[in-house]
């Protein structure tokens, strides 16, 4: 018998779950909304604001302090220096060509859509790797954050419409 990662939220008010969630990497508000609107049965008003809320608290540490933690981990072990190398590479071949054609639009549009390594985590990353203003990576990947909201919404509920039409 093992812990499993559900258990740690067995007992948590069901917004508070919601708002944890979010703010996990790769699952954030992509994960957190359908689980706040299908599982919790949340208001979608209230699980849209938790999920985006949550996913934008990483994201003002991350463009706060993530040049402080990289260059702290990266001096003292050889296995972060290859972590950084490999996400420097792979973060710049998967935002560089749009970032350097379209700007701050191309990083809103990278964390609004909806898929696996998109996000608002990513954005911030990138946004760091380009040297955007922080304010202004702020404003884009909040816009991000808010349509992917919105997009994740109207999937969500039309897909429960759906199934609840057809069971």
């Amino acid at each position: 018998m093992g812990i499993y990662f559900v258990d740690f939220f067995i007992g948590l008010p069901a917004e508070l779950v919601v708002l944890i969630i979010s703010m996990i990497p790769v699952v954030e508000l992509r994960g957190a909304l359908p689980l706040a609107l299908t599982f919790y049965h949340l208001n979608p008003v209230m699980a849209y604001l938790l999920s985006v809320f949550g996913n934008l608290i990483p994201v003002m540490f991350i463009l706060l302090y993530i040049s402080d933690v990289s260059d702290w981990l990266i001096k003292r072990s050889a296995l972060m220096r290859k972590f950084f190398d490999w996400l420097f590479k792979r973060t710049r071949h998967k935002m560089g060509s749009n970032y350097e054609k379209y700007g701050l639009l191309a990083l809103a549009v990278f964390v609004a859509i909806p898929l696996p390594m998109t996000g608002a985590w990513t954005g911030a990353l990138g946004a760091w790797l380009f040297g955007v203003d922080k304010g202004k990576a702020m404003i884009a990947i909040t816009t991000g954050v808010l349509i992917a909201g919105v997009i994740i919404l109207i999937a969500t509920t039309g897909a429960v419409k759906f199934l609840n039409f057809i069971i």
